[in-house]
């Protein structure tokens, strides 16, 4: 193998000028460089990563632990790949970094987490980011201080760098989305009521509501999700939710569902008792998976997770910090996405509100 006192030796000039032309922290003459990078080609010479990393204390490495690729194949449902589309805007973004992205997969085994860091760190990795496949809580091993590390669609107790969904925003522009069509009686089939996005949601929900003056019914919200995946028990439940709110003396005229999974789901129920949609009742989903979203007849009105832009703004703030250009965020940055619009929601008259001697009369 050809070292850089062979490329010297052809090129007709000292170690340190190659090592110049290689590094390009000093100014050479054009027909020196020339003249390197011939004999460089001649010779089929490739310069020593690791060492340039010992001098300058940059291995232009970053890390990227996740369990998309794993898992990935092993999901039968069709809720998406939400860290897959996390781990392929992290690649977007890292093309013109000039960095070199090295992925290492969890095997979704957590306990292998801090070994994956262990060995990132070894390898003098510049940065680390970690990716979950859905808005949670996670508890990792410290880096030391000259790693830099950010988390994407999670979060911890220590306040690390972190990314996450708008999830309240998301669900309060959708159910303004639906008040402005004319609905009133909005029931919300919630995901668990133990993941973080939840609360957020039911927040985002209640606001909406409060915004256009519209009272809160408690018993149009409804949790919808077990917590372990039992699909039959999921269908039961889901079965069971819109039973619930549908009997009520006063139904909803839409129904907005924790994800689009369960609303694809929901389409079959509604379909089984007779119900037309969205002639006789509206539906609206989460996730903005267009596999299902586009798919369904009619077509799934859905607020957007948007996963690809949550990998491009943590590898963008990863970058910043690596560079100095920023400085870590002491509160999670939200981003936020879009209320794609199906045909799945049906648009109602706007009740009218006349004035009286007696008070308000609405026809």
């Amino acid at each position: 193998m050809a070292t850089i006192y062979d490329v010297a030796r052809v090129a007709g000039v000292s170690p340190k000028t190659v090592s110049r032309v290689l590094n390009g922290d000093a100014p050479v003459k054009k027909h020196t460089k020339d003249a390197v990078n011939k004999a460089i080609a001649e010779l089929g010479y490739v310069p020593s990563t690791a060492a340039r990393a010992m001098r300058s204390n940059k291995s232009g490495l970053v890390g990227l632990i996740t369990g998309a690729i794993s898992l990935s194949s092993n999901r039968s449902d069709n809720s998406g790949l939400p860290d897959l589309h996390i781990v392929q805007g992290i690649q977007r973004a890292m093309e013109a970094s000039g960095k070199t992205l090295l992925i290492a997969d969890t095997g979704g085994q957590m306990d292998r987490v801090p070994q994956l860091i262990r060995t990132f760190e070894e390898h003098r990795v510049e940065g680390l980011l970690y990716v979950a496949d859905h808005h949670s809580q996670v508890s990792l091993p410290q880096v030391s201080n000259s790693t830099k590390m950010v988390l994407a669609n999670c979060f911890d107790d220590r306040g690390t760098p972190s990314v996450l969904p708008n999830d309240y925003q998301g669900q309060f522009n959708l159910v303004k989305s639906l008040i402005a069509k004319g609905h009133q009686r909005i029931a919300y089939l919630s995901l668990s009521t133990h993941l973080p996005a939840t609360a957020l949601r039911v927040d985002g929900y209640k606001d909406a509501l409060a915004e256009a003056d519209i009272g809160f019914d408690p018993a149009l919200l409804v949790p919808a999700e077990v917590d372990v995946g039992d699909g039959d028990a999921g269908v039961q439940l889901l079965w069971d939710a819109i039973d619930r709110v549908l009997s009520l003396p006063l139904p909803p005229t839409v129904i907005c569902f924790g994800n689009d999974r369960m609303a694809m789901r929901a389409y079959g129920i509604l379909r089984s008792r007779g119900i037309a949609l969205p002639d006789e009742l509206s539906v609206a989903g989460y996730d903005g998976h267009r596999m299902i979203t586009d798919t369904l007849y009619p077509t799934l009105t859905s607020a957007e997770l948007p996963y690809a832009a949550i990998g491009i703004r943590a590898t963008q703030l990863l970058l910043g910090m690596i560079n100095g250009n920023a400085d870590a965020p002491t509160q999670p940055i939200l981003v936020g996405g879009p209320v794609n619009p199906g045909n799945s929601v049906k648009d109602l008259p706007t009740p009218v509100t006349k004035l009286s001697s007696i008070g308000r009369t609405t026809l």
